[in-house]
């Protein structure tokens, strides 16, 4: 369910980071559903549990998920923080379209980056 890219120069934990929020919007985690422990992730992943533990408290901060001591971390019920993530999300959408489009860039070039993101395609 969680996927790291060791190769990648993003740091490890904003990929757990970014992969858990990604998960709560596709609705793979739902909310209220129990995250793995620290070490079980970590052991899970092969990564260090502090790496874990400051992804974990940057979602809560964030208010993607919360803790309870002594139960674990759950996925909060932050479908207004994603709301707003999203409406965000649309808005630099917008500006980046726009600003390819004033730079030439073709709607069907467009259209192939999109599915690239979105379905793996070739993006050609």
């Amino acid at each position: 369910m969680f996927t790291i890219n060791y190769q990648s120069r993003e740091p490890i934990y904003e990929q757990l980071y970014n992969n858990v929020i990604r998960l709560i919007g596709m609705g793979v985690l739902s909310p209220h559903e129990k995250l793995p422990t620290v070490r079980a992730l970590a052991s899970q992943l092969g990564i260090n549990p502090n790496t874990v533990s400051k992804s974990y408290q940057m979602l809560e901060q964030s208010g993607y998920i919360y803790s309870m001591v002594g139960k674990g971390s759950f996925v909060a019920d932050s479908s207004s923080v994603l709301n707003g993530q999203q409406e965000q999300a649309k808005k630099d959408l917008v500006t980046a379209i726009k600003a390819a489009s004033d730079v030439g860039i073709s709607k069907d070039e467009v259209y192939a980056a999109v599915n690239e993101i979105y379905f793996g395609g070739d993006g050609k």
